[in-house]
């Protein structure tokens, strides 16, 4: 070995073309350092041990034939994995430290220390392997990590253990089943500057949606403590999501998404023989956010800068110091599995019949399996998992990975979207529904199960086996066309499933959907609290709206979220949100709704639509929907965000919609505003010319317009045969109001369910020269193709 060649490198000298010499994460410390501290990414300082400082300690201690016999003895199948992975830690951790690698440790350590203003600073210690990270194997969890490690000699005895974590057993399988050769893959330790993480917080985030590929999204996982329990899987974090492309405007806060985690345990420093220790978290952190609406910021327009400097998506932990304040990037890698996708396809998933629902958790993957679960709640146990079996258990960590790769899907009890159970399954393509709560309660060995991870973000487990079809859809090749074709979409937690269609935006987004998953509780209830009389129901509305001092607030905040992932999704192309179109039945069905809602013989054309918005019996309601459109539009930044009225009757009725709007913020016109009305009263099309004067643009509903032409109820099964959205008389209501519309120079789509179910009906839609025509995505494709060839035929 040259004695020349230095065993240690501080991160500062070193960049992302050192991996051979100080593996991935050093190489990528460095690289952040030299390159982005100016952009203003603080990352802790540190140094890297070289990969000929481990080879001068594997051949001073004459491991280095050992090792590779008993490598070849194991391959040979001389000796089991657990044998071998065993044997090889053992020679290592007997190993003496050569003398010179020992001292550069040794005072690389006190310059550190130096440099922090402490003595014996503690430091985190961190494993680099000289192969790890690279485009398409992430090494996640491979090697091991030590926090809080003080002391010259206890640094010596963690970078030992480090160098034997090379040979556990599920790196040994995983390089094997990779293809790299074990005797060229060296490892380099990072020394790392630790963050007071233990009393602030920490976690993980990427540049990407990790389940859909959306490329326009940062994920940020957040829990409090140390950020092993995040990466482990062993707490159930807070979960944020920041749209990117309109990071770059200070005066806005496209956060998305903002979601309280359980966060049951914090990892904190401990003391000696045991330097870190989880401890339970107190009521008022497991109630409280992580980050405020600031700090989510600061780590999302850093996972850009840093993803712009890579030149593709990536996945790094970030720490927050508890006696600073200040923000840290402690890791950052290239993400491995969503960059190898190709682009222009994707699988679409359609459950024709299933059991009932066990249980929920989030959904990792976008597929669906059906199979018999195996329930292992401890790794000592996994020799008895059955292979092709749903393994069910409460975590995972590296020392699954083995028998992950067996299953056909995973189930937790306790993770995040960036825990290990979630990034090991990502990469072997296996469907996980992680941070269950409970699966390990309810579940049990043998029972058939089928895992549906192909509904949104929510991932489900149904009883029995489902019925499933599956479809593999390239979008490359898709014809363009003149008349638009959009989305209807309702579920904010599906929305990126479908980024991928060429569509020309939403065509129909359902207020009330998010209203009633969502939020759950009736908006008057919460204006005015005080006037419920069921105390149950008070109880669960206080649940619910913990960590806002306002009531409304929660309303106002989760329907500007709910509705931003559905904008997200499709910005700068248009979103037609439709106001809240509840029936009053329907309404009275969300929490503390029976109160404020009357008792109607024919809800369906009773109280509903426009006529609520300006009577004093939903207005204040309705003012908390208008606050979360102007929220949604003008902090968060979704100007594609378009509003749609419901059910308005007569001309009378829009001059005094349009006046309730106004006094709540929202006047058409200004900041870009579009108001458009729903078509499906027959008055609609008879005044359509009047109607044009008070919208920008109609949407026919042709459902109601159905119902309302022909006067038959829709949900009526005696008066199914009658129903007919190709009905000559209901062809001729939307030939009639697409050319007047057309007349009036107002834009005209129609949102109902007809050429979704009939794609035949698109050819009629666009001879009458509709402007749009909004599907149900499953239908996208066959649309958009009858489209193609309706305006090549005439």
């Amino acid at each position: 070995m040259n004695e020349l060649i230095p065993h240690i490198a501080w991160f500062e000298t070193l960049q992302r073309v050192d991996v051979a010499s100080v593996g991935g994460k050093n190489s990528s410390l460095g690289e952040m350092i030299q390159h982005l501290a100016a952009q203003g990414v603080d990352v802790p300082p540190g140094f890297a041990t070289t990969a000929d400082a481990y080879w001068t300690y594997i051949d001073a201690n004459n491991l280095r034939e050992k090792v590779s016999l008993l490598v070849g003895d194991w391959q040979r199948g001389k000796m089991s994995l657990a044998e071998t992975g065993q044997t090889i830690r053992t020679l290592i951790l007997r190993g003496d430290w050569p003398e010179r690698t020992a001292n550069e440790i040794r005072e690389a350590y006190r310059e550190l220390s130096r440099r922090a203003g402490k003595t014996d600073s503690p430091v985190a210690v961190r494993s680099s392997a000289t192969a790890e990270d690279l485009p398409d194997a992430s090494f996640a969890g491979q090697q091991e990590t030590y926090l809080n490690i003080r002391g010259e000699d206890d640094l010596l005895n963690a970078c030992r253990r480090c160098y034997a974590s090379l040979f556990t057993d599920r790196a040994i399988s995983y390089r094997q089943t990779r293809g790299f050769d074990h005797m060229k893959v060296a490892l380099s330790i990072g020394v790392q500057q630790m963050v007071r993480s233990d009393i602030g917080g920490s976690g993980v985030m990427f540049s990407i949606d990790t389940e859909t590929g959306f490329d326009k999204i940062v994920l940020i996982n957040a829990a409090w403590g140390l950020g092993e329990n995040v990466v482990q899987g062993a707490v159930d974090p807070d979960e944020y999501q920041v749209y990117k492309p309109l990071l770059d405007n200070p005066a806005l806060k496209p956060i998305i998404e903002r979601k309280r985690g359980a966060k049951a345990i914090k990892m904190i420093y401990g003391s000696g023989e045991t330097p870190t220790r989880n401890v339970p978290t107190s009521k008022a952190e497991r109630a409280a956010l992580v980050l405020s609406d600031d700090e989510i910021m600061v780590l999302a327009r850093w996972a850009t800068t840093i993803e712009r400097h890579y030149g593709c998506p990536m996945d790094m932990e970030w720490a927050r110091d508890g006696e600073t304040g200040r923000l840290y990037i402690v890791q950052a890698r290239p993400e491995t599995v969503q960059a190898q996708r190709k682009a222009p396809e994707f699988r679409s998933y359609t459950i024709a019949s299933k059991g009932k629902t066990l249980i929920k958790g989030l959904s990792i993957g976008d597929a669906v399996v059906s199979g018999h679960a195996c329930l292992i709640e401890s790794a000592k146990d996994i020799d008895q998992f059955i292979d092709g079996s749903i393994l069910v258990t409460s975590t995972t960590d590296p020392d699954w990975v083995p028998i992950m790769k067996r299953a056909a899907a995973i189930i937790t009890d306790h993770g995040g979207r960036t825990s290990h159970a979630a990034i090991v399954s990502r990469e072997l393509g296996l469907p996980a529904v992680v941070g269950t709560g409970n699966a390990t309660e309810i579940l049990h060995t043998g029972q058939e199960l089928t895992v549906s991870c192909a509904e949104g973000d929510e991932g489900m487990v149904y009883e029995g086996t489902a019925e499933f079809s599956v479809e593999t859809v390239d979008v490359s090749n898709l014809p363009t066309t003149k008349t638009g074709v959009m989305l209807n979409l309702a579920n904010p937690g599906a929305a990126f499933r479908w980024w991928r269609l060429p569509t020309d935006g939403i065509g129909l987004t359902r207020m009330e959907f998010v209203i009633n998953n969502a939020i759950q509780i009736h908006p008057m209830a919460l204006i005015h609290f005080d006037r419920l009389k069921d105390e149950s129901v008070k109880q669960e509305i206080e649940t619910l709206t913990a960590g806002y001092a306002n009531k409304p607030d929660y309303f106002v905040d989760k329907l500007a979220r709910g509705l931003a992932r559905l904008c997200a999704s499709t910005y700068p192309k248009p979103a037609i949100i439709r106001m809240s179109d509840f029936k009053t039945n329907e309404y009275a069905g969300l929490i503390g709704g029976a109160d404020f809602e009357p008792s109607e013989e024919n809800p369906m054309i009773g109280f509903r639509g426009a006529s609520r918005y300006y009577s004093p019996r939903y207005r204040e309601g309705f003012a908390l929907e208008c606050r979360a459109i102007k929220r949604l539009r003008e902090e968060m930044g979704f100007t594609n965000a378009v509003v749609m009225i419901p059910f308005c009757r007569s001309v009378g009725e829009a001059k005094a919609v349009l006046e309730v709007m106004a006094e709540n913020g929202l006047t058409r016109g200004e900041n870009g505003l579009k108001v458009y009305v729903m078509c499906e009263i027959p008055s609609n099309v008879i005044l359509a010319a009047k109607f044009a004067e008070y919208f920008d643009g109609f949407s026919i509903g042709s459902n109601d317009l159905t119902q309302l032409t022909l006067g038959v109820d829709r949900d009526s099964g005696e008066l199914s045969d009658l129903f007919d959205e190709q009905d000559e008389a209901v062809k001729w209501m939307i030939a009639r109001v697409i050319d007047e519309a057309g007349k009036a120079g107002a834009k005209i789509g129609l949102c109902g369910q007809a050429p979704s179910d009939h794609p035949e009906f698109a050819r009629f839609l666009v001879e009458c020269g509709i402007d749009t025509i909004s599907v149900t995505p499953d239908s996208f494709i066959k649309v958009k193709k009858q489209v193609a060839e309706a305006e090549k035929a005439s």
